[in-house]
Formats: C-alpha cells, sequence, structure tokens
C-alpha cells in the first residue's frame, strides 16, 4: 500500500528545490554543450546512459521492471508523451528563442491543476492556491519578458509548439497518477518514459540532419556525464518517487523554479547581468509557490 501525503514535508520540498536547481543548470549545460554535441544527439545519449543506469540500480535493488502488472498501457502512454515534450522543445526551438519557450513550456503546471482534479478529486487546489499559481507563472513570464517584444509568424509557430510540449508535460503527470502506474514503483514509472525517448530521439535526430559524433571535448562529456547521472537519472527518479507519494499538484508548482534558477546560474556561472526584473522575478515565484502549498486553516 502506498503511502499518500496531502502535503509537502520538509524532504519532499528539500528535493524539489534541489531538483529544480539541477534543471535550471542542466539548461546552461545543454546551451553551452550545443556548439560541439547536436541537441537531440546529446538527449539520445543521456536518456541511452539513463536506461543502462536504471537498469543497473533495479538490478541492485532487485527492484522488477518487466512484470506484469497493468501498468503497460499507462506506462507507454506517459512514454510517448514524455518523448513528444522533448520533441516539441527542440522542434520550437528551431522557430522561436529559449526564453520564449520556457514561458509557454511552463503553462505544464496549469495542464495538471486543471485536469488531474477530475480523475483525482484529493488533487483539487483552492482559491488562494490558484492565485499562487498565477503569481509564479507571472514570476516566469517577467523574467523573460525581455523575449516578448516583436513577435514574426516564425515565432509565433515555435510558441505553438512550446505550449504543445508544456501540454505534453502536463499529460505525461496526468498519466502517472490518474493510470495504473500510480501503483508502480518510481523506477518502473521512469524506466518507461525514458526508454520510449531514447528510441524516439535518434529517429528525430536523423531526421533533422544532426550530425553524430563521438570526439567531443573533455567539457561536453563531463556536461552529458551530468545531464545523464544527476539529471535523467537522479533527478527524474527522484521526481517519480515524489509523484507517488506526494500531491502532484502542489509539485508541479515548484517546476517554475528551475527557469529562474537558470537565470541565476547565468549570473552566477556565465557572468550575466542581476537584473532587478530577475530579483522580483524569483520573489514572485517564490511567493506563489508558498501560497500554493500552504494548508488550510483547520475547521472550527
Amino acid at each position: 500500500m502506498i503511502e499518500r501525503k496531502d502535503h509537502l514535508d520538509t524532504r519532499a520540498i528539500a528535493l524539489l528545490i534541489a531538483c529544480c536547481a539541477f534543471w535550471g543548470l542542466q539548461q546552461i549545460l545543454i546551451k553551452t554543450t550545443t556548439a560541439e554535441v547536436p541537441p537531440l544527439w546529446q538527449a539520445s545519449i543521456r536518456m541511452a546512459g539513463a536506461v543502462v543506469l536504471l537498469w543497473l540500480w533495479c538490478a541492485w535493488r532487485r527492484v522488477p521492471l518487466f512484470e506484469r502488472d497493468g501498468t503497460l498501457p499507462g506506462g507507454l502512454l506517459a512514454g510517448l508523451l514524455f518523448a513528444a515534450e522533448f520533441v516539441c522543445i527542440y522542434i520550437g526551438l528551431q522557430h522561436t528563442s529559449a526564453s520564449r519557450l520556457t514561458v509557454f513550456l511552463y503553462t505544464a503546471p496549469f495542464v495538471v491543476s486543471l485536469l488531474l482534479p477530475r480523475f483525482v478529486p484529493a488533487e483539487r487546489l483552492r482559491g488562494v492556491q490558484w492565485i499562487g499559481l498565477a503569481i509564479a507563472f507571472a514570476g516566469v513570464v517577467l523574467a523573460f519578458s525581455e523575449s516578448f517584444g516583436h513577435s514574426s509568424s516564425r515565432q509565433l509557430l515555435g510558441d505553438v509548439i512550446a505550449l504543445g510540449g508544456g501540454l505534453a508535460w502536463g499529460l505525461t503527470t496526468l498519466a502517472i497518477r490518474a493510470t495504473r502506474l500510480a501503483t508502480a514503483s518510481a523506477e518502473k514509472t521512469l524506466f518507461y518514459q525514458i526508454t520510449v525517448t531514447a528510441l524516439v530521439s535518434p529517429l528525430l535526430s536523423l531526421l533533422l540532419g544532426e550530425q553524430w559524433g563521438w570526439s567531443y571535448s573533455g567539457y561536453a562529456w563531463f556536461s552529458i556525464a551530468l545531464q545523464t547521472t544527476i539529471g535523467a537519472f537522479a533527478s527524474y527518479l527522484a521526481w517519480m518517487w515524489m509523484l507517488r507519494h506526494y500531491p502532484a499538484t502542489h509539485i508541479s508548482s515548484y517546476t517554475f523554479l528551475a527557469p529562474v534558477f537558470a537565470l541565476v546560474f547565468g549570473v552566477v556561472l556565465l557572468s550575466e547581468p542581476l537584473t532587478l526584473r530577475l530579483v522580483l522575478a524569483l520573489a514572485g515565484v517564490a511567493f506563489g509557490i508558498v501560497l500554493v502549498n500552504r494548508r488550510a486553516s483547520p475547521k472550527a
């Protein structure tokens, strides 16, 4: 029997902040490695490596991955949606800027909050929590608002594709919580997603004409190693574990931290300017998350 909690405890909050911080750093890693390694080829190597790591982890922990438990339909659905999110991200980047794509991609928590309560009533948000979600999203919009000047038809197409990525991300969470995957181990849930993506990514890479290779610099391989071991394996496994034990609507609100962390790491690692806009955005995201995760006052 899975022990589910109705609020986030200290352990969950610490894990979420750590995951979002790394996902923010991962954006920097991908960006600085793309000059050598095409993005979808990066994703292919990363996901294939994560599949191997997860299989070894499960063999060591004796976690069954292939037993018949009724999770295959939900697992394949989650895997295809997870892969679709990556497809939308990388194709969208061909048409619009990373900043604009980030804003539209992070509509995913709204998808989760709107649709998941129809299947899991306990995930329903209260009015003040919806306000918090809106404030957190507004913080992300503020952080990337400079990119919303003139919009060409090409950029608008990229924005629509990015919205598709946000929808796929939100629906992935829905598939995990509203199907038999809700009873599966975190390892098996992740295995479905990264395995399907590891199969789809190289095919898409070939279709887009990316150049494959192996002769990369030490930094490029270090970046890919971090993206694989911490990003696609450890952080995603922690995320799946949290979805299994905590409210998905509350967890999703924390993802707004990831793009803001990316900007913060840009300041720290790439010497980008620290602006008042970034400080206000971080404060807005933090305040919104607090509202989303504020527990209801007990009734008298």
